[in-house]
């Protein structure tokens, strides 16, 4: 299954949900990018980008776009009160001292273990990982956005990943247009389901076992 602008949006108001008052809060790119867009305006929050912007704001308007001011994809955001600017090695000093308290990143697979790969596939050219090695390690909470399956219908969760890994054992919380999974020391725990998917085509499209929590959520929005 595909992915339409609803569903991107589902997600992105899912992964909101796990930031607080007072955060600082990494954003990969794609789908976690359209996560300042769902914050409650009770909650303030400060989102960081690799490329040196503390205090993101949501994305603009058409036609608002600064052409200066752009995330660590390249895409158009804007800039709170009390944002800052940085060079990229202080914004990565941030990182590595462990300053972010959620990473939200796009993957290609994750393992039952937390295992996360995400930037590259053999054979295609990449950019590079730029910080999604050191998110995975020195972030508090990582979050993992993504399909369930790829685009040939094979799971991207998996018993163990094939593609080249960026961090082990980094990911706490994945979340799919199916449903949401806690990483466990004991394996994976299906939590929350999207209607109108149920459990049996959960466990048909996910490469490894799981469990199941005992009061399963159904997500309404």
């Amino acid at each position: 299954m595909g992915m339409g602008i609803d569903i991107r949006n589902k997600l992105a108001r899912r992964a909101a949900e796990e930031i607080h008052h007072g955060m600082v809060v990494n954003l990969g790119i794609g789908i976690p990018s359209l996560v300042p867009n769902h914050l409650s305006k009770e909650v303030t929050v400060m989102f960081h980008a690799e490329n040196g912007i503390t205090g993101m704001g949501p994305s603009p308007r058409k036609g608002e776009e600064d052409e200066n001011l752009c995330n660590a994809g390249g895409f158009p955001v804007t800039l709170n009160t009390g944002g800052s600017y940085c060079d990229s090695t202080v914004a990565f000093a941030m990182i590595r001292k462990g300053r972010v308290d959620i990473t939200i990143l796009g993957s290609l697979e994750v393992s039952e273990k937390g295992d996360l790969a995400n930037w590259i596939v053999p054979g295609k050219k990449v950019p590079g990982m730029g910080g999604a090695m050191e998110l995975a390690q020195k972030a508090k909470k990582v979050i993992v956005l993504m399909n369930h399956c790829d685009k040939q219908g094979n799971p991207k969760i998996v018993k163990e990943c094939t593609l080249p890994l960026t961090s082990s054992r980094c990911v706490d919380l994945i979340i799919t247009e199916l449903a949401v999974f806690q990483v466990t020391d004991q394996g994976l725990l299906l939590t929350e389901l999207f209607p109108p998917y149920d459990m049996e085509e959960v466990v048909k499209k996910t490469g490894c076992d799981f469990d199941i929590c005992e009061e399963i959520r159904n997500i309404s929005y």
